[in-house]
């Protein structure tokens, strides 16, 4: 058998599937210090259960640091995507033309935005361990939310993103 060599009259890649490509995808994964703390508390379940021996100590030992392990992948596994004329920000997903100005804030101003100005009504996802943020504002007068705030290690490219799909 040959492999199959595609023929120089091939049709060319449909524009739609070239646009469905994310301009921005991000996964704010939790910081190496969490993995640490998830194998000394593996390590503690292990502790706890060696008075009863071997295999139950090995047990807890797997069974606690699986649970840690857990908990820190699903918290660390907020993405953030423009794709397909949308912001896609962990489970919201909102149009584009449903947003207004984009703002990129600095770690003293996002702390702001989080804390004092915080609006109840706002759409946050935030990350205690990623100090810079993006501010949207939400256009939409059907939608009660003032505004999207979006922890992001790149704001600037986020921002970026979502003016050229705007465009």
């Amino acid at each position: 058998m040959q492999p199959s060599v595609p023929s120089p009259d091939a049709a060319p890649v449909p524009s739609a599937v070239a646009s469905a490509a994310p301009r921005f995808d991000e996964r704010l994964t939790a910081p190496r210090s969490w993995w640490v703390i998830v194998c000394l508390l593996g390590l503690s379940g292990g502790l706890v259960m060696f008075p009863l021996g071997t295999v139950p100590t090995l047990g807890g030992l797997v069974v606690a640091a699986v649970l840690a392990g857990a908990a820190v992948s699903s918290y660390g596994s907020a993405r953030i995507r423009v794709v397909a004329g949308s912001l896609v920000a962990g489970d919201a997903r909102i149009p584009v033309s449903a947003l207004g100005a984009v703002e990129v804030l600095d770690a003293e101003e996002a702390r702001a935005w989080r804390t004092h100005k915080a609006d109840p009504r706002a759409f946050m996802l935030m990350r205690s361990y990623v100090p810079r943020a993006v501010r949207v504002v939400v256009t939409d007068p059907a939608d009660p939310t003032p505004y999207v705030y979006l922890s992001s290690r790149e704001p600037e490219a986020l921002a970026a993103a979502l003016g050229a799909e705007r465009a």
